[in-house]
């Protein structure tokens, strides 16, 4: 703790330190710790040298704008032992797009709090220690709790896409339970069109040597993958799943290359051209 009458350069360096870990935001208990007084704070906002986000916490020096400065904002201002929480923390880990809406925290408590302005406070008697991290200097919930926090807070295709991109970043989620094995909203539109024109079902992410192809018809030795230009476009994608076709075609499978316009808005032709290795 720096005393009070510590000088203006000394005062100055320790809130630095203290912003430059928290994204530029510092709460008003660090900043007495770091020298100054509650008038002093009072001072500096009224000069413009620190700008409230929420009661008690604030942005060193400038607004804070960037999402990370406004979600450890928010978890400080929620106490100690609160964690960016359910959309919040899926944004955070790169689960879900961001998306506008107010700041959701979860905190281990069921007493109730102060509500405050912009932030959904979530409560819950306890927390397991596995349950939370710290992700880009900021206190979350782990991947298979925010993936736990999101069934039922969100609409069932966030909820998939979320527990679709983790398994992509291969975090650690424990056995799914609803059989679904789709990475992307492609894949899953890739099984309706299936269904939708009797199409015999196929396995779905299996690994055929060191390959893991989209779908597969194991007995007719069936190989489908479908591209979107996110995850196959670029000169590396491009020469992979060159090489990935050869591989599979050496080994005797029949490969289909079918992009998201064609799944989503040719499906007659589709269905014609799978139909006939199928038969």
């Amino acid at each position: 703790m720096v005393k009070e009458s510590a000088s203006p350069d000394r005062v100055d360096a320790a809130i630095a330190r203290i912003a430059e870990r928290q994204h530029g935001i510092a709460t008003s208990a660090q900043l007495v710790s770091a020298g100054l007084s509650p008038a002093a704070i009072a001072k500096r906002v009224r000069a413009g040298r620190l700008h409230r986000v929420h009661r008690g916490v604030y942005a060193v020096g400038y607004p804070a704008v960037a999402r990370e400065a406004r979600w450890i904002a928010a978890v400080l201002a929620c106490g100690p032992d609160a964690l960016l929480s359910h959309r919040s923390a899926a944004e955070l880990w790169e689960l879900l797009r961001p998306a506008k809406g107010p700041i959701e925290i979860t905190v281990p408590t069921q007493n109730g709090r102060r509500r405050r302005a912009d932030l959904v406070v979530h409560r819950c008697a306890a927390l397991p220690p596995s349950a939370a991290t710290i992700r880009s200097l900021i206190p979350v919930t782990a991947p298979w709790r925010t993936i736990e926090d999101l069934r039922g807070t969100v609409p069932p295709r966030l909820h998939r896409r979320a527990i679709r991109q983790a398994e992509v970043r291969r975090f650690a989620l424990g056995p799914r339970t609803d059989g679904d094995r789709t990475r992307s909203d492609l894949e899953r539109d890739f099984l309706r069109l299936c269904r939708r024109h009797r199409i015999p079902p196929p396995e779905v992410n299996v690994r055929i040597g060191r390959w893991t192809v989209d779908f597969l018809w194991r007995a007719e030795r069936v190989v489908v993958e479908t591209d979107s230009w996110r995850f196959h476009g670029g000169s590396i994608a491009y020469e992979d799943d060159h090489v990935r076709n050869l591989d599979l075609r050496r080994g005797g499978y029949t490969v289909f290359r079918f992009t998201e316009r064609q799944v989503r808005k040719e499906a007659d032709v589709v269905v014609a051209d799978l139909g006939e290795a199928l038969c």
